[in-house]
């Protein structure tokens, strides 16, 4: 119970920028809506056009609508020379408003069709202009049933906002991503709680709204209105608060050894007198760009994925010539400066079940070869998609007989339920040995190095204060340190937080 209370004393200030981002969509869906919906409603065939559009926007899963938006906006950015932000508010906002979209404009469109011509013409026969019969005749009618859409919109609204944690905008979301991730039910339960207790306020005020105009209830929607002004006011309250300190961003990627390392690093940037905010769960093909982009200040990238991705890289070099040139390369594509190494590395690596590998004899992916069309393999959500997955390929003629994608969390338990026979597994994961897992060697070295990088952004480069805050780190944090602090957080019993373990890790490392 402890812990379910501890998760809901998170909520406040992700409550208030999923309140904000919600309403602002909201109020721009209806901006958006009602003038289409009287086109609509004037012009049959432009009406088709409009909700023929309307609706296929909502055939677009919502997380692949936020998701588009990223590289749009880039492009857009780099297109008029900068400063229109990719990650965070903008994208998620701009894909909610168009999910708002359809049901106020149908209903809008349901509403007019719906009054009676005779009641038009009596309105012309007084001598009302088109403007003043829509104002005064057909608003009042139709009110009711746009509302009904606005409420609709406003629960569809809310309940997609927890995804914009995906482009790094702080909502709910956040705590179930995060959650889902380090399995902290609580941190689950009480995203999930917040939300939809948040979407039944909303249904609940506005329609009491729809009720009292339907029923010429003055005082009824007067006071749901008041209400639901005055309900977002304190939603909001949090962030009236002015930050003391200059404000930076750290990112995080969507596993628990990237969100104990921004915690580590928000530690130290808030000592030296910064105020921190957090993007959490990020890509990996969406957070360098936001760190170049200056969306976010800090983050720990690997050395393999910014070699084999950005970088397009097939070779392996030697791992301290892999820094380099990623150094050398990020100072001179993006401004991006690498500070160094952490001191650990978190590679890609092909594990088994312990006494699975010892009865099959496998102890090489060169040895897992022969036996892989028989195996189920598992990875993380992108592993099969990176080029990392290719070159091993390439290595190893591996064709298993299936491949089933995981988030990291989840990747473990199927491998432990017989659900997968190998997993594509993180070095530096404590569950390896806590699971008595074999990690299968790479004789021919197929795989890169990914030694744990400290990158800052360009605008951040030349900061000292910021430098030396996060210099200290470099080169501190040794694997099997890293291991522990990773098993406190996937661990069944006795779990630690990201916070906790971020604090356990500094003791340990001695910062």
């Amino acid at each position: 119970m402890s812990a379910f209370l501890d998760a809901l004393g998170r909520v406040p200030p992700l409550l208030a920028q999923h309140v904000l981002l919600s309403a602002a969509a909201l109020v721009l869906g209806i901006v958006i809506s009602l003038p289409l919906a009287i086109l609509a409603t004037r012009r049959p065939r432009a009406g088709n056009v409009i909700l023929g559009c309307a609706s296929l926007v909502q055939t677009v899963p919502s997380l692949a609508l936020l998701a588009l938006f990223y590289p749009l906006l880039l492009w857009l950015s780099a297109l008029v020379g900068g400063g229109i932000p990719a990650l965070g508010f903008l994208p998620s906002l701009i894909a909610l408003t168009l999910y708002a979209l359809l049901p106020i404009i149908r209903n809008g469109v349901a509403g007019l069709t719906g009054i009676d011509p005779a009641v038009r013409q009596a309105a012309q026969a007084v001598g009302m202009t088109s403007a003043q019969t829509l104002r005064l005749v057909e608003a009042p009618l139709v009110a009711p049933v746009l509302i009904a859409g606005i409420r609709t919109a406003a629960v569809w609204t809310i309940g997609a906002a927890t995804l914009s944690t995906t482009v790094g905008q702080p909502s709910l979301g956040d705590m179930i991503f995060a959650g889902l991730q380090t399995q902290n039910w609580a941190l689950v339960l009480a995203g999930c709680f917040a939300a939809a207790g948040l979407a039944l306020a909303a249904d609940a005020l506005i329609g009491l709204i729809e009720r009292g105009i339907a029923r010429r209830r003055r005082p009824l929607w007067i006071g749901a209105s008041v209400a639901l002004i005055v309900g977002l006011l304190l939603a909001t309250a949090p962030l009236w608060q002015r930050a003391d300190g200059t404000v930076v961003t750290i990112g995080a990627k969507n596993f628990s050894e990237q969100y104990i390392l921004a915690r580590l690093i928000g530690d130290r940037l808030e000592r030296a007198g910064y105020t921190v905010r957090y993007r959490d769960g990020l890509g990996s093909a969406v957070i360098y760009g936001a760190l170049s982009g200056g969306d976010v200040d800090v983050y720990v990238e690997y050395a393999g994925t910014l070699w084999t991705g950005p970088m397009r890289r097939t070779d392996v070099p030697d791992p301290k010539a892999m820094v380099a040139g990623i150094g050398r390369w990020a100072q001179a594509t993006s401004g991006v400066r690498s500070i160094g190494s952490l001191g650990f590395e978190n590679a890609y690596a092909f594990a088994m079940r312990g006494d699975d590998a010892k009865r099959r004899g496998i102890e090489s992916l060169a040895d897992l070869v022969d036996a892989a069309p028989g195996l189920t393999l598992g990875s993380d959500l992108e592993f099969l998609e990176r080029p990392e997955w290719t070159a091993v390929r390439k290595a190893y003629p591996l064709r298993f007989k299936a491949t089933t994608p995981y988030a990291p969390t989840f990747m473990y338990r199927a491998l432990a339920s017989g659900g997968a026979d190998v997993i594509s597994a993180f070095s530096s994961d404590g569950r390896i040995a806590a699971d008595r897992l074999t990690v299968l060697s790479d004789p021919r070295h197929a795989i890169p190095s990914y030694n744990a990088l400290l990158m800052v952004a360009p605008a951040r480069a030349k900061d000292a204060k910021f430098v030396a805050a996060l210099t200290p780190l470099v080169g501190r944090i040794p694997v099997s340190a890293m291991r522990e602090a990773n098993y406190q957080v996937d661990r069944d019993a006795d779990k630690r937080t990201p916070e906790q373990a971020a604090d356990w890790l500094a003791t340990r490392i001695g910062l």
